[in-house]
């Protein structure tokens, strides 16, 4: 392993932390039309981090889930650095089954270092919600579509993550945990997260020559290149849902179980 690798990925991992990276809400706003927000996960909570609701891509009906960073120290507070609750992983799949009943396919936007580690989210079952996503997302009889906007870490990126394909911007990352929680776990310095970068193997383009996504997507940072990314992914929702649920079904779990 050499300097200049530890350098490389560890650069990446930067450009997907970047502030200056899109927002999630932003880009919802450049990518569908009429969006709709919808708030709760119709068991006594919601969280300000995850974004969700139904709109228009061109044609096509849709239902959007997204995980928010703030954009002030605030803000960041609020929706807790772009760490989702329980909450927030059980409204996300109540809208993924809401979506499922009326036919609509799900885009799921991901930027987030993982779900959110404090002692609420263990007390209102952190894990089970992540999981119920991963197992009912499996079964969802309706197109998904992953795209990872910035940082996609551990399970809280996973719960997202559980789509027929999985697309990422050219500045991004996918990873276990963070570089630094490698570190400090493996070797106790969490300095050392230059050399975990290298062994998490979490660049793009380490991710689609294993097959891990399916698609490096050129950064969006305006209306404009958003636009260019709306038809990809109207595109890609077309040929999905022109397939018989049962082979949408069985060719989503394949992909996985290659792993």
């Amino acid at each position: 392993m050499t300097t200049n690798q530890q350098h490389e990925a560890y650069a990446a991992v930067q450009a997907a932390r970047s502030t200056a990276k899109i927002q999630i809400q932003t880009l919802i706003d450049d990518l569908i039309a009429d969006f709709f927000p919808l708030h709760g996960d119709r068991a006594g909570g919601d969280d300000p981090a995850v974004i969700g609701g139904i709109g228009q891509l061109a044609d096509l009906p849709i239902t959007v889930v997204g995980i928010q960073k703030g954009r002030t120290t605030q803000e960041n507070i609020e929706r807790h650095f772009g760490s989702a609750l329980p909450e927030g992983y059980r409204k996300s799949l109540r809208l993924m089954k809401e979506a499922a009943k009326f036919h609509r396919p799900v885009l799921a936007l991901i930027n987030t270092p993982g779900a959110f580690p404090d002692k609420h989210s263990e007390d209102f079952g952190q894990g089970e919600a992540i999981a119920r996503c991963l197992l009912e997302g499996m079964q969802l009889p309706t197109p998904i579509l992953s795209v990872i906007v910035g940082e996609a870490g551990s399970g809280g990126a996973l719960a997202l993550a559980c789509g027929d394909d999985i697309w990422m911007f050219e500045h991004s990352t996918y990873s276990i945990l963070s570089p630094e929680g490698y570190a400090s776990i493996m070797w106790k310095v969490a300095t050392r997260a230059p050399e975990a970068a290298v062994k998490l193997g979490l660049t793009p383009k380490e991710l689609l020559a294993e097959h891990i996504v399916d698609r490096v997507i050129t950064e969006v940072t305006n209306a404009a290149q958003a636009k260019d990314l709306a038809t990809a992914l109207h595109a890609r929702f077309t040929a999905l849902m022109a397939l018989p649920t049962a082979e949408l079904l069985a060719r989503r779990q394949a992909r996985y179980r290659k792993f």
